[in-house]
């Protein structure tokens, strides 16, 4: 896992135009056979927490999971990570409206776009979706740091009207770090059998 994780700090700086050649090292040292291209910290943590319900050590397997900051990136690390560097199986989780940014990115980097899972909304969305709006308000609800927060929220003319999965949403992404958090009490709520159909499709994937 450290070492995946020290892989994983190598690409990104040289994603960021550092020299490439201790990620290039630890790829082979480590065995990384595959990589799982996400657009930030939430959706790893939310696979991480995925893998972690089913019992899956993706490290040990060869599987680097990749938050890349944003969706533009993905041409950068697919170009990196796919046939024209390291040659790696490249697949992934992206939004609907980032779905051009990743098949656009793959297509330059000569890999297959049907391995990539596209969510209706976001992750969030289909997270929400799937274990229902009452249940998300009460894993809100049940964190002391975010109940006071929510209730405000709620009260907040722009929030009267609307529905409450748009709520939610919203909230999550209204402070830093909470997303990444929720990503993970999220999927650690669901039932079995019950991850949401692109998160489910990337897990029958790798």
């Amino acid at each position: 896992m450290a070492d995946m994780r020290a892989f994983r700090e190598e690409v990104s700086a040289w994603a960021a135009g550092g020299p490439g050649g201790q990620a290039k090292e630890l790829a082979a040292r480590v065995g990384v056979r595959t990589a799982v291209l996400l657009e930030g910290l939430s959706d790893a943590a939310a696979v991480e927490a995925l893998a972690a319900r089913r019992g899956r050590d993706l490290a040990a397997e060869g599987v680097c999971v990749m938050p890349m900051g944003g969706a533009m990136s993905v041409g950068r690390y697919a170009g990196l990570l796919g046939p024209p560097g390291l040659g790696l199986r490249l697949t992934g989780l992206c939004d609907e409206r980032e779905r051009g940014f990743y098949e656009r990115g793959l297509e330059r980097a000569r890999a297959p776009r049907r391995d990539i899972f596209v969510c209706v909304a976001d992750l969030e969305d289909e997270l929400i979706r799937a274990l229902g709006t009452a249940a998300v308000e009460e894993i809100v609800e049940g964190e002391e740091v975010d109940r006071r927060p929510w209730r405000t929220f709620l009260r907040q003319p722009a929030q009267h009207g609307r529905p409450r999965d748009q709520q939610l949403r919203r909230f999550l992404g209204t402070r830093k770090g909470r997303k990444i958090r929720y990503g993970t009490l999220l999927v650690d709520a669901l039932a079995p059998g019950r991850a949401p159909a692109p998160l489910d499709g990337l897990f029958a994937s790798l």
